[in-house]
C-alpha cells in the first residue's frame, strides 16, 4: 500500500508582511505587494518595481551570527521552517531525527551576497583582478546552494537526507515533489519542504532587463502585474520562501495533527524544445498535469481549482491556457484558475512553494485568491481566472502547475484528505 503524503504546517515570508496569516490575508483580499525596489538603488533599469518582503531578521529571532554567516534566501527559509514547525506540533513529536528530512528549492541560490562580496573583492567593479583577502569567512557557504538545506536541517534538528533542488522556477514545486518520494519509499517519515529566492539584485534585474521579461510599468507598480490581461508586458520579479511539513499520513493522524491536505499527485516532464520559448500547444505541461492526475488516481473533471503559473508574460500564459484546455477538455471553462503573482510577483525557485502553500489554505479556507488587476482579458486567455475579486467555494482537488527556464513544466495536485480517505 502506498504510503500518504500530508501538509501538517506551513511557513511563508512572502511579500508583504511576514507570516502565513499575512500572507493569506494578502492574497485572498486581492491587495498586492508589488512597489518601487528598495533593496538597492534602481535607477536606470528598464524594471525598477518588485515585490519585496518586508522581512528584519533581526525582528524574526534570528541572532546576529546568523544574519552575518546567512545570505537573505537562507534568512528566509530558516524564518518559513520555524514557523512551519510550530505550526505542526513535529517538534513535540518523538519522532527520530534521522527520520526528518529536508529538500529545498532555489533558482538562484545565494546570490545576493555572491554580488555583494564581488563588490567588495573587486572594489565595486573597477578591479578585473581581485582581492580575496577582503572576502567574508562564510563567502564558502554562500557560495555553495547546499548551506541552504544546512541551515534547515540545523534549524530543525532533522538529520535524515538533506537536499538542494535547483531548476529555475520550478525548483519549489519539485521539491514538494521529491520529498513525497521520500516519504513515498520509506526513507522519512517528514520532510521539511519548500522554495526560497532572494534575487531582487542588480545583477539578476538587469538579466531580466537585458531579456525583457520583467515590465517596464514603473508608473504604476501596484498594478504592474496582470496575468492574462490583454495589456500585460511582463512579470514583476519578487522574493520569498515557503517551507511546508510534510509528512507520512499515519504518523500524522495517530499524533493528532492538522492536516490541511494531501499532496496526492505530482509530475513533471522538460520539452527540450528551448532555454526560453514555449510552444503555443503546452504539451509537455498537458503531460505534466495528465501524470500528476494519474498518480493522485482523479480525473479531470475532479479538479475544483487551477492554481496557474500565470507570470505575466504574453507566451506563458497563452502555452498554459492551451495546456489546461488540452487536459480538462470541456470542464476547463468551468474551473477556477488564477495567478497569484498578480499579488506577489514572481519569485523564481520559491514561487511555486508559495503557491502550493495559497492552495493548502484555498482548500482550509475554502476562498479561492483571486488574479489581481485582471480588467481586460486577452481574449486568446479565455477561461475563469477570477478577476480582481477572490471568490469563495469549497473544493475538494486543487492543481498548482508551474514552468521554468530550459522547458522545464511541473504539476501538483493536492486534495482534501478526508476525500482521499473516503
Amino acid at each position: 500500500m502506498r504510503r500518504r503524503v500530508v501538509i501538517t504546517g506551513i511557513g511563508t515570508v512572502a511579500p508583504g508582511r511576514t507570516g502565513t496569516k499575512e500572507f493569506w490575508d494578502l492574497v485572498s483580499s486581492g491587495r498586492t505587494a508589488t512597489r518601487d525596489i528598495s533593496l538597492f538603488d534602481a535607477t536606470g533599469y528598464r524594471s525598477r518595481i518588485a515585490a519585496e518582503c518586508e522581512f528584519s531578521p533581526l525582528a524574526e529571532g534570528l541572532t546576529p551570527r546568523e544574519i552575518r554567516r546567512m545570505d537573505r534566501a537562507a534568512q528566509m527559509a530558516v524564518v518559513g521552517t520555524r514557523e512551519a514547525l510550530t505550526d505542526s506540533g513535529l517538534k513535540d513529536s518523538a519522532l527520530a531525527p534521522h527520520r526528518i528530512g529536508v529538500v529545498i528549492g532555489s533558482a538562484v541560490g545565494c546570490s545576493m551576497s555572491l554580488e555583494e562580496e564581488y563588490a567588495v573583492v573587486s572594489n565595486a567593479g573597477e578591479s578585473w583582478l581581485v582581492d580575496h583577502s577582503y572576502t567574508s569567512p562564510h563567502l564558502f557557504g554562500q557560495f555553495v546552494p547546499s548551506s541552504l538545506a544546512a541551515e534547515v536541517a540545523w534549524a530543525a534538528e532533522a538529520e535524515g537526507p538533506a537536499v538542494v533542488l535547483s531548476d529555475g522556477c520550478t525548483s519549489g514545486l519539485d521539491a514538494l515533489g521529491h520529498a513525497c518520494e521520500l516519504i513515498r519509499e520509506g526513507s522519512v517519515d517528514a520532510v521539511l519542504a519548500g522554495g526560497t529566492d532572494a534575487p531582487i539584485s542588480p545583477i539578476t534585474v538587469a538579466c531580466f532587463d537585458a531579456i525583457k521579461a520583467t515590465t517596464p510599468r514603473n508608473d504604476d507598480p501596484a498594478h504592474a502585474s496582470r496575468p492574462f490581461d490583454r495589456t500585460r508586458n511582463g512579470f514583476v520579479l519578487g522574493e520569498g520562501a515557503a517551507v511546508m511539513v510534510l509528512e507520512e499520513y499515519e504518523h500524522a493522524r495517530r499524533r493528532g495533527a492538522h492536516i490541511y491536505a494531501e499532496v496526492s499527485g505530482f509530475a513533471n516532464r522538460c520539452n527540450a524544445y528551448h532555454m526560453t520559448g514555449l510552444r503555443t500547444d503546452g504539451r509537455e505541461m498537458a503531460e505534466a498535469i495528465r501524470g500528476a492526475l494519474d498518480e493522485a488516481r482523479i480525473t479531470a473533471r475532479d479538479i475544483g481549482y487551477v492554481n496557474a503559473h500565470g507570470s505575466g508574460t504574453k507566451q506563458n500564459d497563452r502555452h498554459e491556457t492551451n495546456a489546461v484546455k488540452a487536459v480538462l477538455g470541456d470542464h476547463a471553462r468551468a474551473t477556477p484558475m488564477s495567478s497569484i503573482k498578480s499579488m506577489v510577483g514572481h519569485s523564481l525557485g520559491a514561487i511555486g512553494a508559495i503557491e502550493v502553500a495559497a492552495c493548502a489554505l484555498a482548500i482550509e479556507h475554502g476562498v479561492l485568491p483571486p488574479t489581481a488587476n485582471l480588467h481586460e482579458p486577452d481574449p486568446e486567455c479565455d477561461l475563469d481566472y477570477i478577476p480582481v475579486h477572490a471568490r469563495e467555494k469549497r473544493v475538494d482537488a486543487v492543481l498548482s502547475i508551474g514552468s521554468g527556464f530550459g522547458g522545464f513544466q511541473s504539476a501538483v495536485v493536492l486534495t482534501r484528505p478526508e476525500r482521499s480517505a473516503a
